[in-house]
């Protein structure tokens, strides 16, 4: 099974919506742009009837690397989670 990409979306807007090739990747383009900025602040994004994009902060810990066994240290990061809503949930569970 193959990933949809950013090009697959642009296309689907394209045809549902009737916009053109160009306006529609601005469309996809200024939607994640802003996604990207909210969550590089902090913010949360909430789609309703699909999920919760958030960020959190992991501290920094110890890890072994597996080809050698060594310890080493994986630094403090930020990560991207994703939480979907009870609608997909219910969408992807319904098949």
């Amino acid at each position: 099974m193959a990933a949809m990409t950013k090009n697959d979306i642009i296309d689907n807007i394209h045809a549902r919506l009737g916009f053109s090739k160009k306006e529609s990747s601005n469309l996809v383009d200024h939607v994640f742009e802003i996604m990207k900025e909210n969550l590089s602040q902090g913010e949360k994004v909430k789609i309703s009837g699909f999920g919760s994009f958030s960020v959190k902060e992991k501290q920094a810990q110890k890890g072994r690397n597996p080809q050698t066994g060594e310890e080493i240290e994986i630094g403090a990061r930020r990560v991207l989670t994703f939480k979907p809503s009870q609608v997909l949930r219910k969408t992807l569970n319904s098949s």
